[in-house]
């Protein structure tokens, strides 16, 4: 019964431990161009600095409209590491020679944050265009958020 008891308190403690683990994120950004003719530009980024966003966050309330947020201009990050992609379109129009090659350098940036340790969490992505009847600018944008255990 000792044995039991000593067993269930020592599987208490590791899942007590498992669950409070706290994580680090990391966020690398793809925006890849979809403006005709291969004008727009393809990059990936992944910033090199940290932010606190308590320095840049206001709060409000009905009685208080005080602004207590560092400018705008303080929340830039100039060190960031910037990888070319290629465009999704030429001027022969979509180039899937292109989505490859991205697709090769974006698994290369992914395969070497898994061997660093990070763990892909999660991943989101959208496209910007104004779709109407002259459409010519866009975006495809995907965030790819990972974690790993704080050392």
């Amino acid at each position: 019964m000792k044995k039991h008891i000593t067993s269930l308190v020592a599987l208490m403690l590791f899942s007590a431990v498992a669950f409070a683990q706290k994580y680090e994120f990391r966020i690398i950004t793809t925006v890849e161009s979809i403006v005709p003719n291969g004008l727009g530009r393809s990059r990936m980024t992944s910033s090199n600095e940290t932010r606190d966003y308590k320095e840049f966050t206001t709060s409000r309330s009905e009685e208080d409209n005080s602004r207590n947020a560092s400018d705008r201009a303080d929340i830039r990050v100039k060190a960031f590491d910037e990888t070319k992609l290629l465009n999704f379109y030429n001027l022969g129009g979509i180039r899937f020679q292109n989505i490859v090659a991205n697709d090769a350098v974006v698994t290369s940036k992914l395969n070497a944050m898994s061997e660093e340790g990070w763990e892909l969490a999660f991943v989101n992505s959208a496209v910007e265009s104004d779709a109407g009847k002259d459409d010519g600018v866009g975006i495809f944008i995907t965030r790819y958020v990972f974690r790993r255990a704080k050392k």
